[in-house]
């Protein structure tokens, strides 16, 4: 394929990447906690996690693991916020030779209970403050091995008692909650996990690049989520290509190991956790934001310290700005705002330069692509409109419903081959099939168009998916939940425009029971669905709009019909 693209290439970024340096993301974090194990790693409410520190933790972890006598390539769920125990989780599961399953900390139980069924979790670790989530489902899983944190275990021996009092007793964030035990489970605090794996070496792991790091679980046309299968080798690509585009603006930092990248992003979603692999990989370090949603705590924490990369999505960026003390940071170190998961605003874009005298950046991927796709160069100061070029190693073809290529100039789906692109989704083959064309371009259900110099503009989407924050939110699953719903006949979902988070959802609701209130059926949703997915409106109609064979038509209530 001609990649006439890399002419629009910013002097000092490769055209291609070299994936032969790693035989896994164990070498790479390996390599790291050699070579930079007396630096800083992270910073948590103060508190500093070395890159020795992270090695012996997440080896002491990973033995532990490998203690309970999983099955070779078994998979972990991690339920965790930002906190230093997500890092020394996923470390530990990929050094022990397993598979990492993200799972939202904030998820209900069916969303819950799908998620570790599908994928066929075996252990777990999760915050305590959600264990009473995994409680209601646990039996209905694989699940036999529970590892519960707290939220103060690695924040030092006095400060990490206090905060775990704190959040247990007076902020009451920890619900009531009781995990059954008997010979076939076991619940093992993280400490202990910890203590009993530091007494014990960690065997080598037998992964390669083609091995499963992590079910990157996504939104299902069908109403259930399916799990992304990204390989070591789909992530290491997926970090080279980002630090290749990056690369003009990190000459600015000077020492990359000086680096501090801002981690408000959950690191659960793919866009924070390939930039996360990216300060390993530097030997840089990153500060943890646990609630970012508190916007007042965020910009306390970006006053104590120089920051350099900013990665957000557009609502985050714009809540930052409507903080009356955000213009009172020091933005002089600020090399990158990296602007991803959802669509740009370009009045936010130009807001933010003018405050900050950093340019947002849009780019775009997906989990299926390691957040990797196509970026806008680095070096520009200005809102393009567009999702940039493709990266280096990547190629982006428009293609119509055949696979066929389409012309420069014409509107067609964006699909996107390369090695960060996922393998498949999880034990779903048709699925799989479905997602690839015959050239092997995986199709992304993005409407697009692609300019002379390379460059693609998102025009429409193909799927009925909403995006809600960054969030893929698909019609279809709450479509399936609000069914069932007491009272509800039949519904339809669709996205609207929303000032804050992009889009908003709206379901039409046609009554079987015509007591069912408002309050009653937002009430259903917030039981059934997290809080992203959950309706910002619900309009009660007698009948919906459908097709000759039956078919809602949403594009006609989009319509306003």
């Amino acid at each position: 394929m001609d990649k006439f693209w890399v002419k629009q290439y910013p002097p000092g970024v490769p055209h291609e990447i070299d994936l032969s340096q790693y035989t896994s993301l164990n070498q790479l974090l390996e390599e790291s906690f050699r070579t930079n194990a007396a630096r800083p790693f992270s910073v948590c409410m103060d508190q500093w996690m070395t890159y020795k520190q992270l090695d012996e933790l997440s080896a002491a972890l990973g033995a532990w693991l490998q203690r309970l006598g999983l099955e070779p390539h078994a998979r972990v769920a991690i339920m965790l916020p930002n906190i230093p125990q997500f890092a020394v989780t996923m470390s530990g599961i990929l050094r022990a030779g397993y598979t990492c399953v993200n799972v939202n900390p904030l998820y209900t139980a069916r969303e819950l209970e799908h998620q570790l069924k599908d994928s066929g979790a075996t252990a777990i670790v999760v915050l305590e403050n959600f264990a009473h989530t995994l409680e209601e489902v646990i039996d209905k899983t694989q699940v036999k091995h529970v590892c519960m944190a707290s939220m103060g275990d690695l924040l030092g021996p006095f400060y990490g008692r206090w905060i775990t009092f704190a959040v247990r007793h007076l902020a009451k964030m920890v619900p009531a909650y009781r995990l059954p035990i008997d010979d076939t489970r076991t619940v093992t605090t993280f400490k202990q996990a910890l203590a009993i794996g530091a007494s014990q070496a960690l065997r080598p792991a037998d992964v390669n690049l083609d091995s499963i790091a992590f079910l990157q679980y996504t939104g299902g046309t069908t109403g259930l989520s399916k799990g992304a299968v990204l390989t070591h080798g789909n992530v290491a690509a997926a970090i080279l290509q980002a630090e290749s585009w990056f690369t003009p603006a990190l000459k600015r930092i000077g020492d990359i190991k000086q680096a501090n990248s801002i981690a408000a992003l959950p690191l659960y979603h793919i866009f924070a956790l390939t930039l996360c692999f990216l300060t390993i990989r530097w030997g840089s370090h990153t500060t943890l934001i646990p609630n970012p949603r508190d916007i007042g705590k965020f910009i306390e924490v970006l006053k104590k310290r120089t920051f350099h990369l900013l990665p957000a999505v557009n609502t985050l960026f714009n809540a930052l700005l409507q903080h009356p003390q955000f213009k009172t940071l020091d933005f002089s170190n600020l090399v990158l705002s990296q602007a991803g998961g959802m669509a740009a605003s370009e009045g936010t874009a130009k807001h933010w330069y003018e405050v900050t005298g950093c340019a947002m950046i849009e780019g775009w991927g997906m989990s299926e692509t390691c957040a990797i796709g196509t970026n806008n160069p680095v070096t520009s100061n200005r809102f393009s409109g567009s999702i940039g070029l493709p990266l280096p190693g990547v190629e982006i073809a428009i293609k119509n419903d055949d696979g066929q290529s389409l012309p420069i100039g014409e509107s067609g789906e964006i699909c996107i081959r390369g090695p960060n692109v996922m393998h498949g989704y999880y034990q779903q083959p048709e699925e799989t099939q479905k997602a690839f064309t015959v050239d092997g371009f995986m199709r992304t259900g993005d409407v697009g168009i692609m300019d002379e110099s390379g460059y693609t503009k998102i025009v429409d989407r193909k799927k009925d998916m909403i995006i809600v924050s960054g969030f893929n939110v698909f019609p279809s699953e709450l479509e399936n939940v609000i069914s069932l719903c007491e009272g509800v006949l039949e519904c339809a979902v669709i996205g609207v425009p929303d000032a804050k988070a992009g889009e908003a959802i709206k379901v039409y609701v046609v009554r079987s029971d015509a007591t069912l209130s408002e309050h009653d059926l937002a009430k259903y949703c917030a039981d059934n669905l997290t809080g992203y997915k959950q309706p910002k409106y619900i309009e009660f109609r007698d009948e919906l709009p459908k097709s000759n064979v039956g078919k809602i038509l949403r594009r006609e209530l989009r319509a306003g019909k």
